[in-house]
């Protein structure tokens, strides 16, 4: 699978955004969002920077950025069950619900880390069927001083057809497809008490477009390797053939949005798929399924210690 850079993502990026911002841009209330955004990103960027050089800054002698400083080794994952307590997330028939899929891959997948990664600690968001708020998750990767997040879910659509194993990195959705998937993500918000009275969010409401504002303003310094730990998960679930495989893709998801670190949300399968759900609610397609996301994460950690 093509690694994607970080120059065509963000040239595509750019020319998307050019005509769906142009119209928000013509409303007054727009004009002014935009306004209030871009002085409170132009302060987060300084603050991002100043944050993110811990990781960025590289050897004298390094020809490639490292995720430590002086540090080519990746020594702790975040690992992040999606949903949980009285946040069900989608269902397939039989009342089987995404949080306990999700949990069980998320342990599982952690599980065969510690027991075939030496010197790695394994930190999870949630071991347990409980609800955690979006920021919080976030902010357990960042205070961990974790190398990388993973997000764990299961993906649904209204038509059965749709199916297959998809990745995320955080970005401004594409296509209709892909914003879908993120409001539904990002609609656990709604399940936080005074959500939006919460300084973490910036003013984020998942009921306004303009909101949208919020994902087309972000940059992230670590685009680029979060782009290939999804490539690399993507090629080991693909020649493992557990399950059907997509393009690495981009949306503006909640819980990826706040991290200081590579992050992926990874969508295991579609529930509403017949022959997805089969494979996500039996013990042995959710080992297969760990075991694949493991040598692909594997892979990406001895790939990352050489550069």
């Amino acid at each position: 699978m093509k690694v994607i850079k970080l120059r065509e993502w963000n040239d595509k990026q750019h020319a998307s955004n050019n005509g769906a911002l142009g119209k928000q841009f013509l409303s007054k209330r727009g004009l002014l969002l935009t306004v209030v955004l871009f002085a409170i990103f132009s302060i987060q960027s300084v603050f991002n920077k100043n944050h993110a050089s811990v990781y960025l800054k590289p050897k004298p002698d390094s020809k490639s950025t490292s995720v430590q400083a002086g540090d080519k080794t990746i020594k702790t994952i975040v690992i992040d069950a999606g949903h949980g307590g009285k946040d069900p997330g989608c269902s397939g028939s039989g009342n089987v619900y995404e949080k306990t899929i999700a949990l069980d891959i998320a342990l599982k997948f952690g599980k065969l880390i510690e027991d075939s990664i030496k010197g790695i600690k394994v930190i999870y968001t949630r071991k347990t069927d409980k609800f955690i708020e979006l920021f919080q998750r976030a902010n357990i990767a960042n205070t961990s001083n974790a190398d990388i997040f993973i997000s764990i879910h299961c993906n649904s659509n209204p038509a059965s057809k749709f199916h297959g194993f998809e990745s995320y990195i955080m970005g401004t959705h594409k296509t209709d497809a892909n914003l879908q998937v993120s409001k539904r993500e990002n609609e656990s918000i709604l399940l936080e008490k005074d959500y939006s009275k919460n300084s973490e969010y910036e003013g984020f409401d998942p009921n306004s477009p303009e909101s949208d504002i919020i994902f087309s303003l972000y940059q992230n310094a670590f685009m680029n390797q979060s782009a290939r730990l999804a490539s690399s998960v993507h090629e080991s679930v693909k020649k493992h053939n557990v399950l059907h495989t997509k393009e690495v893709k981009q949306a503006g998801f909640l819980v990826l949005w706040k991290t200081a670190m590579p992050s992926i949300l990874i969508e295991t399968g579609f529930m509403s798929n017949a022959d997805d759900l089969k494979l996500l609610n039996s013990e042995e397609g959710r080992k297969k399924l760990s075991y694949s996301m493991m040598v692909g994460f594997r892979n990406y950690r001895n790939w990352y210690s050489k550069q």
